[in-house]
């Protein structure tokens, strides 16, 4: 039997293991913390009976992964929940940008921007899964449905500014601006349309569920589904040099590309090593979980029915936001991502205490406490929030840092998104999960297609390397002969 060892049990680790294991190989997950699951973990940090995400925390990409449905994780408790509006972008003076999971009702919200809304939208989404098979790997490869990608990938190369000039709307702009803003950089850039074109896509044919009983039973689901294969996971295992490694047929790493470099040393090949220990990271997340009584009282009642609120103000102010952020100036108001999470998933509440999600964007490494403007933010638009909460966990950019080695700096991306980075992973290579030594390979949300709860960086990587299984396989069978 081939054996496997998988570096980091995060969501793309343990994606890894499951595919490895799917197909008789003995795995093993190595992970240095105490428990597996990187930034898909819950806590009730904030208040005892509070169920609180740890990061990833709304999951369009995940639901309708690849991975996520071959690995059938409902056979092990993964129960998905969706609110009644996917997402609201309030605006100065009470009115909000709307998101649904049908394409048709956002654009009737959107007025005049409502045939714009359809001509994006539409299409890619009703044939989302056919399209997921080509953005949800590498991009540097012949697409399996070329025509449907090339008119989904149109507008993606835009940048965002560019884009949102085609809206007519002020919400219709922001309600775009607000999902692209995901991308962590400045907006005038080009590519940086592609991740909030694609998250709106597969939100259109998925919705932006969360899970029942929070993020953390996602993970549990996946561990579940690899103990069922014989899989074993081993934690507090920190790998720091090459001869941590146990003697495995392939090994894969979720892991921060520098942390690759650093492991292997001298074995890369030095051309991979260089571009490991380069590897670009992008702006922090400042993270606030807040107690809240009777929930937050937006102006826009349609903000209250939402699982998801972009706080940034216009596209304008958004886009000069992120400029500062690259910067590396903090912003007095800054873009906050808030998660109403319990709105459909009501077991995260105790009674009429909620818990309330909420991260700011800030400079990587940000020393400061973002604590303030984030509230400052959603009483912008909530007037007397302050007077509701009663509880709050804070997690700075260090912290994250601590919390996931991989989000060094607060980087929860786990790598700028530039074209570079976007369109090959750590290396320019048409081969992103390969390290240039036979039988090791990266896996971590720094490989197409990037960060999220979907597991396909480990489902991709583990795909590569039981292609090396079966090449070597066959030519020692030859060998033989």
């Amino acid at each position: 039997m081939s054996t496997a060892t998988v570096v980091g049990g995060g969501p793309n680790g343990l994606a890894a293991a499951i595919t490895l294991a799917q197909k008789g190989i003995e795995v093993t997950v190595l992970e240095a913390a105490d428990t597996v699951g990187g930034g898909v973990r819950s806590s009730t940090d904030v208040l005892p009976g509070l169920v609180v995400d740890n990061c990833a925390a709304i999951h369009p990409m995940a639901v309708g992964s690849p991975f996520v449905r071959a690995a059938r994780l409902d056979r092990y408790g993964l129960e998905w929940r969706a609110p009644e509006i996917d997402c609201a972008q309030p605006l100065d003076g009470g009115r909000a940008g709307v998101l649904h999971r049908s394409v048709e009702q956002t654009a009737t919200g959107l007025g005049a921007d409502a045939g714009l809304w359809r001509t994006l939208f539409a299409g890619p989404s009703a044939g989302f899964d056919a399209l997921g098979e080509d953005i949800m790997g590498p991009l540097v490869r012949i697409p399996a449905h070329p025509l449907r990608l090339a008119r989904f990938g149109a507008p993606t190369v835009a940048p965002a500014s560019a884009l949102a000039r085609a809206f007519r709307t002020r919400a219709g702009r922001a309600l775009f601006g607000g999902v692209a803003v995901h991308t962590f950089r400045p907006l005038h850039l080009p590519l940086t349309s592609a991740i909030g074109l694609g998250i709106v896509t597969a939100g259109h044919r998925y919705g932006w569920p969360v899970v029942a009983g929070g993020s953390g039973r996602l993970t549990d689901a996946m561990v579940a589904a690899l103990t069922d294969l014989g899989g074993r996971i081993e934690t507090g295992q920190r790998i720091d040099t090459a001869t941590d490694l146990p003697p495995a047929d392939v090994t894969l790493f979720d892991l921060a590309p520098p942390a690759v470099a650093r492991i292997l040393g001298d074995r890369l090949p030095s051309r991979v090593c260089k571009s490991l220990s380069a590897f670009r990271f992008g702006p922090g997340a400042f993270k606030v979980d807040f107690a809240v009584a009777g929930g937050v009282p937006w102006t826009d009642p349609n903000v209250r029915r939402a699982g998801t609120v972009h706080l940034g103000g216009d596209f304008a102010e958004m886009a000069a936001t992120e400029r500062m952020i690259a910067r590396g100036e903090m912003p007095e108001r800054p873009f906050v991502l808030v998660g109403q999470q319990y709105l459909a998933d009501p077991s995260r509440s105790d009674g009429d205490i909620h818990p309330l999600y909420a991260y700011a964007h800030v400079p990587n490494g940000y020393s400061g406490d973002a604590t303030e403007a984030i509230a400052a933010q959603i009483e912008r638009f909530a007037p007397g929030f302050r007077d509701r909460i009663v509880g709050t966990a804070v997690r700075s950019t260090t912290e994250m840092s601590r919390y996931n080695a991989n989000y060094v700096g607060g980087d929860i991306c786990t790598g700028a998104k530039d074209i570079r980075q976007l369109v090959f992973g750590p290396r320019p290579t048409v081969h992103p999960y390969d390290l240039g030594l036979p039988g090791m390979y990266i896996c971590s949300a720094a490989t197409p297609p990037g960060p999220g709860a979907h597991g396909m960086c480990g489902a991709n990587a583990a795909a590569a390397a039981l292609r090396h299984l079966t090449h070597s396989s066959a030519t020692f069978e030859r060998s033989l002969k």
